[in-house]
């Protein structure tokens, strides 16, 4: 059977055996409770209480600062301690809710939030997930109610569940997929009715067999949704490169999956479709997978948001030894943390602790002309010619040579003989540029 891919990509060490057989267990916070008020694209949302009040689990506590916005609820009960700044795993510090937990875990009353599914319009589903708060919970976080508000609605005739997790050691979607199927499903239906052409595609690399092998049962009857296998290789789950493996379709840095009428979840997103629209519930809570060769115990971990990622390395038996580097994310497009005291927020997929820093061993040298990059590269740019551009500060050629089109997935550093950092300068030469353009 032919395998759904893309040109390019890379096949590094995965590191997933470490937690792809621990089923996903409830962690409970001890500590503060702290919710950025900045963890999706767009506006910052704007607290809607005060030091000293008391909130409890499901309640809104800021709601979106403009239409590119989300909601946000506390995960706990308990007392608003502070509104300040804190830092967040992307190494800023944002203004932030701080609530003490009061361990009661008192919650609104989500059954009122319920509505039977076949009396909701269009309308009705969308303001549902924005009132919840939900966005992709992939990395990007951009919000979903936005992302379901297309101006081409009637051109979208494709959705796509995006259950490739191709980032090494990460299994939160694995395990997501094989515990709640269920969710995955009828979570994918209810988008699918949102427009009037669309069918499902349920799209999980070939190394996720058991995950294959149940969806493709649960969705065996249902004539508007398939399961796509897709071959294992790195970045796989990339929206442009999953759009094109899945459809054919090309998209660019200047169009959105919707200009190719696509719109791809994250598995985590899908299901937290689900859990408000059937359930009632907003978004408090995701999966993380904390990992790596200095955990002692890795596990997975469905942790309320606000939780300490302190509390988390914890809670998986601690460090066995020193790492060298801890990483929100995975090892390939992951941000290295300088503090472990920073806040489970919607985007937040894993910790991974490992005992090298590969990247700070190897001394990058003069590029040796050998074209790997170019080979690889899912964009089709060429990296070493873009980072050349970047470090002489010619951003007119930079451009010119489509370097705004890279898709900073790191394949490039990954496979580079000489170690040159060509994703880290591509990527901040890409970030002078846009500043440039909103100058």
């Amino acid at each position: 059977m032919a395998l759904f891919t893309f040109k390019g990509g890379v096949h590094p060490d995965d590191g997933k055996k470490l937690t792809m057989d621990k089923e996903v267990i409830e962690y409970v916070p001890k500590g503060d409770l702290v919710f950025p008020l900045s963890q999706h694209i767009g506006a910052p949302a704007k607290p809607l209480v005060k030091k000293g009040d008391r909130v409890v689990v499901g309640q809104k506590i800021a709601e979106a600062g403009g239409f590119v916005s989300a909601n946000i609820h506390s995960s706990v009960s308990g007392t608003v301690k502070a509104i300040e700044k804190r830092l967040v795993p992307g190494g800023g510090k944002v203004e932030s809710i701080v609530v003490e937990n009061d361990n009661l875990y008192e919650e609104i009353d989500f059954s009122k939030n319920i509505r039977p599914l076949e009396e909701l319009y269009r309308e009705d589903v969308i303001d549902i997930i924005r009132e919840a708060g939900i966005v992709g919970m992939g990395g990007a976080g951009f919000p979903t109610h936005v992302k379901l508000s297309p101006k081409n609605e009637s051109e979208i005739d494709t959705i796509i569940v995006n259950g490739a997790e191709c980032e090494p050691y990460l299994t939160s979607d694995y395990r997501r997929m094989l515990e709640e199927p269920e969710k995955v499903v009828v979570g994918l239906k209810i988008v699918i009715n949102l427009f009037e052409h669309a069918r499902g595609i349920i799209a999980i690399e070939d190394n996720k067999k058991e995950a294959i092998r149940l969806l493709k049962e649960m969705t065996k009857d249902e004539e508007k949704i398939q399961v796509n296998v897709l071959k294992t290789k790195y970045p796989q789950g990339a929206e442009r490169q999953l759009i094109y493996a899945n459809t054919g379709r090309y998209i660019n840095s200047k169009m959105l999956p919707a200009d190719a009428g696509c719109i791809v979840h994250n598995v985590d997103t899908i299901i937290s479709i689900y859990e408000a629209v059937i359930e009632g519930r907003p978004l408090i809570s995701r999966v993380v997978t904390v990992t790596g060769d200095c955990i002692e115990d890795p596990r997975n971990f469905i942790v309320r948001l606000g939780t300490d990622y302190q509390e988390l390395i914890d809670a998986a038996g601690g460090f066995k030894t020193e790492p060298a580097k801890v990483i929100s994310g995975g090892p390939m497009m992951g941000k290295a943390l300088f503090s472990l005291n920073v806040p489970v927020t919607k985007g937040s997929s894993a910790i991974l602790a490992l005992s090298r820093d590969a990247v700070a061993e190897s001394e990058p040298s003069d590029c040796i002309k050998c074209g790997r990059c170019l080979e690889i590269c899912p964009g089709r740019v060429m990296p070493s010619l873009l980072c050349d551009y970047a470090e002489a500060g010619d951003l007119e050629q930079f451009v010119k040579n489509h370097g705004m089109e890279c898709c900073e997935c790191g394949c490039c550093s990954y496979v580079c003989p000489a170690k040159r950092h060509l994703t880290q300068i591509i990527s901040g030469t890409r970030k002078v540029v846009l500043a440039q353009k909103k100058g």
